[in-house]
């Protein structure tokens, strides 16, 4: 499989799809049914591979991998720690997976990356001038221990009746809508928060930390300040106000948790074999990742498009950003 024949590398190595960005269906006037419920429940699409993953891990998680409900409704280090452990072993096995397969043993080289360097090992924005060594340091020593302590409260919240409980049995159409709304509202949370962390000093004390990572690798997902990490957790706090059952809360903190390992993989697409690949759908983000100031949220919830903030990969979108710094640079004198 050759990335000559899906997309263009310029002469400094930056490979760009042919594949143009844009707005999911679902979003689209006058109505495209069809396409929208393709979308929706289609393969690749809304639902599958990605979030369908995403779902099944936290499945298994709230079933085999938890402690009782009744356990947590005291705070007790032990069961504490095994949700760390938990989440910390689904996080070397994804995160460290798609770095040992692309990274280190560079399966494809550099076929569909969209940089064609590889992670920096002698520059001292880093720590011990590593890129990927601290986005181990933040990672396992920040994100993966503030996910768990966030998820910790989540179930002692549940445990003591401070989240509103809802069951399949009881409400099953209400319940399967609000689990395919968790990664919309991830989404949502995410475009907020993240333009929040991009304002003055906020971006300078705290996001700075993660947009180091301008060539992002898989373990650049959740290297974050600490500070970062807690913002970027809290979007759980919903089920504090929508009635929901601890799945809902899995899900959302599974897919807060995992999905940055794809979104930050680096990779337009994974081999499968020499002839089939899966689409890693993260082109979109990491434009944010070398531009800055585009490409916030996600692409499946067009908040960029209407904020004025969509960048798409087009050399149209270069020349709207550049004009857009201008005129900021001008209004500010």
């Amino acid at each position: 499989m050759d990335d000559a024949l899906f997309g263009k590398r310029d002469k400094r190595g930056h490979w760009t799809p042919n594949k143009k960005l844009k707005r999911a269906p679902v979003f689209v006037w006058p109505t495209q049914p069809l396409k929208s419920l393709r979308f929706l429940f289609g393969y690749p699409g809304y639902l599958w591979p990605w979030n369908a993953l995403y779902c099944a891990v936290a499945a298994i998680s709230w079933l085999y991998l938890t402690p009782s409900i009744e356990t947590m409704r005291d705070f007790h280090w032990w069961w504490i720690a095994l949700i760390f452990l938990r989440n910390a072993g689904l996080t070397v096995l994804l995160y460290g997976g798609f770095h040992t397969v692309l990274y280190i043993q560079r399966r494809q080289q550099a076929q569909f990356k969209y940089n064609a360097k590889w992670p920096d090992t002698k520059n001292p924005t880093f720590l011990f001038g590593n890129q990927t060594a601290e986005n181990l340091v933040y990672t396992l020593g920040a994100g993966v221990p503030i996910w768990s302590a966030v998820e910790a409260v989540t179930w002692w919240g549940y445990a003591n009746g401070y989240m509103p409980w809802v069951e399949f049995a009881t409400h099953p159409v209400y319940f399967i809508v609000l689990l395919m709304l968790v990664p919309a509202w991830r989404e949502l949370h995410f475009y907020l928060i993240h333009r929040l962390l991009h304002m003055g000093p906020l971006y300078h004390w705290i996001h700075k930390i993660h947009h180091n990572n301008v060539n992002p690798g898989p373990w650049s997902g959740l290297s974050m300040h600490p500070v970062e990490s807690l913002f970027y957790f809290t979007g759980v706090l919903i089920h504090l106000v929508v009635p929901s059952h601890p799945l809902h809360s899995m899900f959302q903190l599974m897919h807060a948790g995992l999905s940055p390992a794809k979104s930050h993989v680096g990779f337009d697409r994974m081999y499968l074999d020499n002839e089939h690949a899966v689409d890693t759908d993260n082109y979109y983000h990491y434009l944010h990742h070398k531009y800055f100031e585009v490409n916030y949220g996600e692409k499946r919830i067009p908040l960029d498009e209407w904020f004025g903030t969509f960048h798409d990969g087009s050399p149209e979108a270069d020349e709207a950003l550049t004009k857009r710094i201008k005129a900021k640079k001008w209004a500010r004198g």
